[in-house]
């Protein structure tokens, strides 16, 4: 993300998402009854009496509109901003229903009445370059290939292995190369558009034949490789594994979710020891900060993104006092298995300097 203007003087950010990355970014960011302005393309009706009645032109033009829901799909990696107009040229009326489709490398302004310091922490760190990584997960059942995003990991393939009973050893060894052979063109299929690392989870030999298979086959996708650690399961089960135990610390602790899982295994630790430095829930929680406790406040992406202005300003007022109290504040990801935990403790914890009551 490229930041090119803001005046928080005059309440606006003008910014240029440069990843797909950045439309989950401001999927957080951009909240209801805030202005987004960018080109954005609408169809206007003719006015020539030759034109049928419904026909109509469709222009590029320069419009605003006032928010009334953000939607982010991550699978297309499309953002849509839905509102109503409330700035465009005189061709096109105002106040009626228009929905923003953000584009890459195209720049876009937001407006808000506040721009809290999350928020503008936030963008300053998406614009902090974050390269992704390759993870590879294999055993004799399964495999799954993933690639780390800001947001979580997204599984691009996964797969089970049919081998044949190991007293047809033969039969079995060429049958793994054959799945062998699977896993390095899906490799490099999801690898073509850049020259990502790769990090090698396995159970057992496994994962050291593959690394043999692959410095045989395609030395390249070999050197890629940066590290290599044993799970307990293969396929998706042993990517989420290694994010929970940070075996996956040593290659990817640059990237947001590594921090993001650390947090959470944190407060799973402290609740699992039954420990008294530790509040969760909204009252509980504010509760701690009136007393000057908190130290690290963990609060779910989601909880702020759907929560009614009212209660939105009430965080981030709670958030601004833990702040002042030197405390931390960590906005968790809700699209992967750590921030799926903190849903289930109310979205909201705090790690505590001292026990209270």
């Amino acid at each position: 993300m490229k930041i090119i203007e803001k005046n928080l003087q005059k309440n606006f950010v003008k910014l240029i998402p440069t990843s797909e990355d950045d439309f989950w970014h401001l999927y957080n960011v951009i909240y209801r009854n805030d202005e987004v302005y960018a080109y954005s393309s609408r169809a206007i009706k003719s006015d020539s009496d030759y034109s049928r009645p419904k026909s109509g032109e469709r222009i590029s033009a320069f419009i605003g509109v006032k928010v009334d829901y953000v939607s982010w799909d991550r699978f297309l990696g499309r953002l849509r901003i839905h509102g109503t107009i409330c700035h465009a040229p005189e061709k096109i009326p105002t106040g009626v229903h228009h929905t923003i489709v953000v584009s890459l490398h195209k720049p876009v302004t937001i407006v808000k009445e506040t721009w809290p310091k999350h928020i503008i922490d936030r963008l300053k760190k998406a614009t902090r370059t974050e390269k992704s990584i390759i993870v590879v997960s294999i055993d004799d059942e399964s495999f799954a290939i993933a690639q780390t995003k800001q947001y979580g990991v997204d599984i691009k393939v996964e797969e089970r292995i049919r081998l044949p009973g190991k007293r047809n050893p033969e039969h079995r060894k060429k049958a793994m190369t054959e799945n062998f052979k699977k896993v390095l063109s899906s490799i490099m299929q999801i690898r073509a558009a850049s020259n990502n690392s790769i990090i090698l989870l396995g159970v057992g030999f496994i994962k050291n034949d593959f690394t043999a298979f692959l410095l045989k086959e395609s030395p390249q996708i070999s050197k890629a490789i940066v590290d290599i650690k044993s799970v307990n399961n293969g396929g998706s089960s042993g990517i989420f594994e290694a994010l929970r135990s940070g075996i996956l610390h040593k290659a990817s602790n640059k990237l947001r979710i590594m921090e993001e899982t650390e947090i959470i295994e944190e407060i799973m630790s402290r609740l699992g020891k039954e420990e008294k430095t530790i509040s969760y829930g909204i009252d509980c929680v504010q509760n701690a900060a009136i007393l000057g406790a908190v130290d690290k406040i963990v609060i779910a992406d989601s909880l702020l993104r759907e929560s009614s202005e009212i209660n939105r300003r009430k965080l981030e007022h709670l958030m601004k006092k833990v702040e002042d109290q030197k405390g931390r504040i960590f906005i968790i990801s809700t699209e992967h298995e750590a921030g799926k935990k903190l849903l289930g403790l109310g979205g909201i914890v705090a790690l505590l300097r001292f026990s209270i009551n």
